[in-house]
């Protein structure tokens, strides 16, 4: 009798320096189905997905797909079996084109030449484009030029091609758009059609019943449990990942009303956004929100002097500031934490303790000497306060979950102690526990007078974080909401406006 199961993976275990990674854990996973793999960030997820697809060797335990008894010692191998990855961080060759990003390895020659045949290369990227329908991407474009949102739809596509049995999504969802999010879903359900099993990795709760069909969890690098998704209940998912219960995410109190921290007058990036004027005052936490593509995340690298602005003013403590590089926002008593956290915020190649003391060395630096010890307190300090998981402070960040990595980045930034604190996308990529956490430590920080600035692609993450709330459409302010009248339908409706006020400026 045929397995029903295309994976079977049993007694697995791994150790790393001082960590035990995973403990005697078990995932199957049938044929067309959509098994959803949960667990907060160190759980051991990742590290179980990097044994099946061979960039890890397990200590112990079997795997067994498509009915084979499998070892896999590099990625090639599980291409060539059939095992295809998209990762949660997303690693393009940005000088190349797209379609030289989805065929690298494979591109079409001449025959035996070995010279790339371009023209079929552009034509075998259109088909598959046409069979995923996406239809918003060039593939002669650089994935430099690309947004992020459209790298992972690259990305998505790049493992369908490869025709696979078995295909991980690790957080596929956690850089797109609701309609991009839409579209991936009807992809994933044309991909069960064809018996192809789908190991579907998110933090995204909401997704599970519209998408997956039996759901594991992990916890501390053991296996709990594994259930029909129509039997998990959010409260019953929540306590068995976490293994307690949580208190309400958004126990926030209204800010006091203290003296402006930032102001932005007229502020303008061409072909980014246009005539942006808001404030944020101590002690509050200001909300932008807009879909992808609105100009957020633009808006915060401007006034923090990664771009510069086109027009407009930027006044931090009623002073008029010139944000000409970061290192004059720094300077001015601003952070911020960026959207993408391998791409600006880590340095991969450095411990966790370097990566943490990045942008306040001089604090550790007197006359060319650096003070070790003070160094090794305030990085602990940090790692008990942020609850980061590491062995020690010598781990390269590279090697930390996702959640954790940012944890570090925090923990950076409130070494640095700066009175204003921009949080691009905070918590994406992190489990609920981790969340959480993170919420509480915004609160706390606002409660210390600290001005906040979020941007959150989570409708209810904004809503329950902010006190106001500053919609972006198409790179235009549409509107402001205070915190009693922000709903996710009130800010949808700002949200779209955007094309309204380009008619009206064109």
């Amino acid at each position: 009798m045929t397995s029903p199961y295309i994976l079977q993976m049993s007694d697995i275990s791994k150790s790393f320096p001082g960590v035990k990674a995973l403990q005697n854990v078990k995932l199957d996973v049938k044929k067309g189905e959509v098994h959803a793999l949960m667990g907060e960030n160190g759980a051991g997820k990742s590290t179980l997905m990097k044994i099946l697809i061979g960039i890890y060797t397990a200590d112990t335990g079997s795997v067994v797909f498509d009915g084979e008894k499998l070892s896999i010692s590099n990625v090639s191998e599980a291409l060539d079996k059939g095992i295809s990855m998209i990762h949660q961080e997303l690693n393009p060759v940005p000088e190349m084109t797209v379609a030289e990003n989805i065929f690298l390895g494979r591109e079409p020659t001449y025959g035996k030449t070995g010279i790339v045949n371009q023209k079929q290369l552009i034509r075998n990227t259109k088909e598959l484009f046409e069979r995923l329908n996406i239809t918003t991407i060039n593939p002669k474009a650089k994935m430099i030029d690309l947004t992020v949102a459209k790298m992972q739809l690259v990305e998505i596509a790049k493992a369908v091609s490869f025709d696979s049995k078995l295909i991980i999504m690790d957080e596929p969802t956690s850089a797109i758009t609701d309609k991009e999010v839409a579209h991936l879903f009807d992809i994933i359900r044309s991909l069960q059609k064809k018996d192809v099993g789908i190991i579907y990795i998110t933090h995204k709760m909401e997704e599970l019943k519209q998408i997956a069909n039996t759901l594991t969890v992990f916890r501390d690098g053991q296996y709990v449990g594994t259930d029909s998704i129509d039997n998990m209940s959010r409260e019953r998912l929540i306590e068995m990942m976490v293994g307690r219960e949580l208190s309400h995410a958004f126990d926030k109190e209204h800010a006091a009303r203290h003296e402006v921290a930032l102001e932005v007058k007229n502020l303008t990036k061409e072909g980014k956004f246009y005539d942006v004027n808001f404030h944020v005052r101590k002690g509050e936490v200001l909300g932008i929100a807009g879909l992808m593509g609105s100009g957020r995340s633009e808006i915060l690298e401007t006034i923090f002097g990664v771009m510069q602005a086109d027009a407009g003013d930027i006044e931090v403590n009623g002073q008029k500031k010139k944000m000409r590089t970061p290192k004059d926002a720094i300077n001015a008593g601003i952070g911020l934490l960026t959207e993408d956290r391998k791409l600006t915020g880590c340095f991969l190649p450095l411990s966790v303790r370097d990566n943490m003391i990045m942008v306040n060395i001089n604090k550790y630096t007197k006359n060319g000497i650096i003070n070790q010890k003070r160094i090794e307190d305030d990085c602990e300090d940090q790692k008990k306060k942020m609850n980061i998981k590491t062995p020690n402070m010598d781990q390269l960040i590279s090697n930390l979950s996702g959640g954790n990595q940012q944890k570090v980045l925090i923990g950076r930034w409130l070494l640095h102690n700066p009175d204003i604190l921009f949080l691009d996308e905070p918590t994406r990529g992190i489990d609920i526990g981790a969340k959480s956490e993170i919420y509480n430590l915004i609160f706390e920080l606002a409660k210390q007078g600290k001005a906040i600035i979020i941007v959150s692609s989570e409708m209810p993450e904004v809503i329950g974080l902010s006190d106001r709330i500053v919609v972006m459409s198409e790179g235009y302010q549409t509107g402001e909401l205070d915190r009693s009248d922000a709903t996710q339908e009130a800010i949808m409706e700002l949200a779209t406006r955007g094309e309204l006020i380009k008619r009206k400026t064109s």
